[in-house]
């Protein structure tokens, strides 16, 4: 155990609500909590058996702060593997303070954000893969999100990598102990078997720095934006998806001016949707920044919905429009479908190969196709039920795209002949990189800064 004093802190919001916790952890847990904490007969526990919840109320010298049920957990039965004590009060934020206050003052440190579960690492109990994923379930904004946090806090990604690295370590043993002992160990025609390994273990990181960006937009979002001349439904569009009357809907071309951004839930996936200004050549002053800013928007969206009306035939503003989503991830929409219809899906389809699909903003008819295939395009498969591991965190991208480099240095090596001693040095960085990912041979700076992110109590 790295230190021995004992903090404590808040572990639920900080808002009302039935039940507040606040939690104690560190080698003096038991003794504080015998100092405020005492049962109905007026009896303090002596000592406090694991496991257990005892009934009774938390007091201040003589005066009665609340009643409570305390929860006595024993190192090394808990979660930072230290002696805990968590004392359910009631949720106001008076009486929360109140207790946590009188913790404090019979021997408690306020702990710092993420400090309990920054001990459950350094104690052993989880990795940092793990730890970090701690946080990425807290945040989660979507059933997505919240179900690939699930598989690394379970430990699917710690599984992955200290497999890869028990390879990695065989080879690294067996080049060594032949240089050692090469009576022993033969290494005429070992390059070709390491290669194999080697290719093998490349591809799995290969695929773990793929999925980044499936797992950047299951965890942060899916950045959209929704562009078009003026007047085609662009707003309508928003109010539909929110469910509310976000922005102003009028036949006026034009009304929408400056961009709107709002965050929306379609099918278990979250989308950072912005509502642009209509696109078309003007000559007003304030209605051309927002154009201008539109397509600014535009240029880094995850995903452009193009909206059309298709009571219109196509202008030359739609065309520009075209050309501009053309490299890009589109969808596009031809709004209007109610009414008689001057542009088809055939129409649009001699001017781009990207996915079309018709839809009424006014009746609501075509929403639903449209929602399954903004999840087909982003979400392959149900992650629910898929094992594959999932990437979302930058820290983890870094240090594996760090091995894969080492990784095509050993390839060079080996393809240059070099002696096996080169090998192995570039092996050991892989390992290194990819030990980082779990917290292995890792800077107090760098857990200090992880930590630090956390929410306080956590």
């Amino acid at each position: 155990m790295y230190i021995s004093d004992t903090i404590a802190a808040i572990s639920t919001g900080m808002n009302n609500s039935g039940i507040g916790i606040i939690r104690i952890c560190g080698e003096d847990a038991f003794k504080i909590a015998s100092r405020v904490f005492c049962m109905p007969s007026g009896k303090v526990p002596d000592p406090f058996d694991s496991h257990r919840v005892y009934y009774g109320f938390i007091k201040d010298g003589e005066e009665t702060i609340d009643e409570v049920l305390l929860i006595a957990l024993k190192a090394p039965k808990s979660y930072t593997r230290e002696d805990t004590v968590e004392i359910n009060c009631h949720g106001g934020n008076l009486v929360m303070r109140r207790v946590l206050i009188t913790v404090l003052n019979n021997g408690a440190r306020l702990a710092e954000p993420g400090e309990f579960t920054k001990r459950a690492f350094l104690n052993g109990r989880i990795d940092l893969s793990k730890a970090e994923s701690v946080t990425d379930v807290i945040n989660s904004e979507n059933e997505y999100a919240l179900s690939n946090s699930i598989k690394q806090l379970t430990g699917k990604l710690t599984e992955k990598i200290v497999s890869l690295r028990d390879k990695i370590k065989y080879e690294i043993a067996y080049i060594e102990s032949a240089l050692d002992d090469p009576e022993h160990y033969d290494l005429d025609g070992y390059y070709d078997s390491l290669l194999g390994t080697v290719d093998e273990i490349y591809d799995e990181l290969i695929k773990l720095k793929k999925s980044f960006k499936e797992g950047r937009i299951i965890s942060e979002g899916i950045n959209t934006v929704i562009i078009g001349r003026p007047n085609v439904g662009k707003s309508s569009l928003l109010n539909i998806l929110t469910g509310e009357d976000t922005a102003i809907v009028t036949d006026i071309a034009g009304t929408t001016r400056d961009t709107l951004k709002q965050n929306i839930t379609i099918n278990g996936l979250s989308l950072k949707v912005t509502d642009t200004a209509g696109i078309r050549d003007t000559d007003d002053v304030i209605e051309k920044i927002g154009v201008d800013k539109a397509m600014e928007s535009a240029k880094d969206a995850d995903l452009i919905i193009m909206m059309l009306d298709s009571s219109e035939e196509i202008s030359n503003d739609d065309i520009k429009i075209f050309d501009f989503i053309k490299d890009k991830q589109a969808l596009i929409l031809l709004n209007k479908s109610d009414l008689d219809q001057k542009t088809t899906e055939a129409d649009v389809r001699k001017l781009t190969q990207q996915c079309i699909m018709s839809i009424s903003a006014k009746d609501e008819t075509g929403i639903d196709e449209f929602k399954d295939k903004i999840k087909e395009m982003f979400i392959k498969g149900s992650l629910e039920y898929n094992d594959e591991v999932i990437i979302t965190n930058e820290r983890h991208l870094f240090l594996i795209d760090n091995a894969i480099k080492s990784l095509d240095e050993v390839k060079k090596v080996i393809g240059d002949m070099m002696p096996e001693d080169f090998v192995s040095i570039d092996l050991k960085n892989a390992y290194e990189y990819l030990g980082a990912v779990i917290g292995e041979q890792i800077g107090d700076d760098i857990v200090d800064e992880i930590f630090s992110k956390f929410c306080m109590g956590k």
